[in-house]
């Protein structure tokens, strides 16, 4: 699986994470392995600001695709942002709910990617660029 082969509302929920500083960036496909969505985004942010930013931008770029939200969870000061968009959900963590929850062990069985930061190697070069960085 690769970045350019998902939806493009997945994509853009990757990008809209990236944008607000997300790490550990994977997305986990899970059509075929008996779940109610097919694909859960999953990132990590320091602090309990950032992690509701990055929800804010997800929501704002999702919005403009016309996908609705259809559940928020998450308080602010909370270690985990969910947002359910039915077929995709998006977990937001802080570093410590994302160890002990630990989802990409559950889904094991999912087909898994794990998304380079921006300008990392194995970043796609159109992202860098639509992003407005310059590969070296």
């Amino acid at each position: 699986m690769r970045l350019e082969d998902l939806q493009p509302e997945v994509r853009d929920a990757v990008e809209a994470a990236q944008d607000k500083q997300a790490s550990n960036i994977t997305v986990l496909r899970l059509s075929g392995v008996g779940a109610f969505a097919d694909y859960f985004v999953l990132c990590s942010g320091q602090s309990g600001p950032q992690l509701h930013a990055i929800a804010g931008a997800i929501e704002e770029r999702l919005d403009r695709q016309r996908m609705r939200l259809l559940h928020r969870e998450g308080k602010p000061g909370a270690e985990w942002v969910l947002l359910d968009y039915g077929s995709i959900v998006i977990h937001i963590f802080g570093e410590g709910a994302r160890r002990y929850y630990d989802l990409e062990r559950l889904w094991r069985n999912a087909e898994r990617l794990d998304v380079p930061p921006p300008g990392h190697p194995g970043a796609h070069p159109a992202e860098a660029e639509h992003r407005g960085e310059s590969n070296p």
